[in-house]
């Protein structure tokens, strides 16, 4: 067995952006309502002719870029979503597509906001079983075209985007640049977080989630660094779903991760399910808030009231 590594981020968001302003003009909410409960100031809206796959094969290409490699290198893609339209084909077919990929695997994984680390586990799982050498994992979701507009809960919460990572196999390195997942969920308390019916809609019980996220996650969060050999204090980046500041920043201090940056983007991008985590990681590296070798936690929540988290090293 070999281990893997992140070589290279990317990400993308749609140029339409909308305001909490915006917003009070389409349901009965304020801008202070809203930053005082979540945080969110802006999020970014993709329009009718800008399906999910368009989203993630954007963050994919510049990720592609930036680790200096062409489509023929990648022979695995991995894209979490829980906003496809279509079942087949599925969204990392269509992104292999779009790229040109030739002949990848190609899987889509759904566990909605935990969808990326739960990708990224599974692509590091493959690549150390030999089964992929070099892969695309991409985090992409349209929650705007799952928001119902008409609730003032829930629609202020919701944006549009992707992110992506290469990994690759790594059997030289000395310590692991992506450690092992910590992963699991609470499936009786499934309905809390929900995207359903036809045309599907996203709906949650706050209080439940909340209650949740601030009470039983931190000790989960803190067995991913036992996991991983690393001292919360020695983390130079959190990474949380972006879900809510309220929930973000209590986790993180319970965590104890004292000298990390920790990742703020829900206040501009707003909750864009499984691409938030690797939206907002893309943005630390790309504005050299963590250097290359920096230890990260990426952890995700929510959605089946599951969970996944690992350290991996910074790109």
């Amino acid at each position: 067995m070999t281990g893997s590594r992140i070589v290279a981020v990317g990400h993308y968001q749609p140029a339409k952006v909308l305001t909490n302003e915006d917003l009070a003009t389409m349901v009965d909410t304020n801008d202070e309502w809203i930053r005082t409960r979540v945080g969110i100031r802006t999020r970014h809206i993709a329009g009718d002719d800008e399906p999910v796959d368009e989203l993630a094969a954007h963050a994919a290409a510049k990720a592609l870029a930036s680790a200096g490699l062409a489509p023929r290198d990648i022979d695995l893609v991995v894209v979490a979503t829980s906003t496809a339209v279509d079942r087949s084909p599925n969204t990392a077919a269509r992104v292999a597509a779009r790229l040109g990929i030739p002949s990848p695997a190609a899987m889509d994984v759904n566990v909605v906001c935990a969808g990326f680390t739960h990708a990224l586990a599974t692509t590091d799982h493959a690549v150390r079983a030999g089964a992929a050498t070099r892969a695309l994992v991409i985090g992409a979701d349209k929650m705007s075209e799952v928001a119902d507009w008409s609730d003032r809960t829930t629609c202020v919460l919701v944006g549009d985007g992707a992110g992506a990572a290469v990994v690759e196999a790594d059997p030289s390195a000395e310590a692991p640049g992506i450690g092992p997942v910590l992963w699991g969920s609470v499936p009786e308390m499934g309905h809390a977080v929900r995207i359903e019916g036809m045309p599907p809609r996203f709906a949650q019980e706050g209080q439940s989630v909340y209650r949740w996220a601030t009470t039983q996650l931190p000790p989960i969060a803190r067995r991913v660094c036992e996991r991983a050999g690393t001292a919360p204090e020695d983390l130079a980046a959190v990474v949380l779903h972006q879900a809510n500041l309220r929930i973000i920043e209590p986790l993180a201090q319970k965590l104890g991760a004292v000298n990390a940056v920790v990742a703020r983007d829900v206040s501009e991008s707003g909750n864009t399910s499984a691409a938030s985590i690797p939206l907002a990681f893309s943005k630390l590296v790309e504005r050299g808030e963590i250097s290359t070798g920096d230890e990260v936690l990426l952890f995700g929540f929510g959605g089946n009231l599951s969970y996944a988290g690992q350290v991996v090293r910074c790109p």
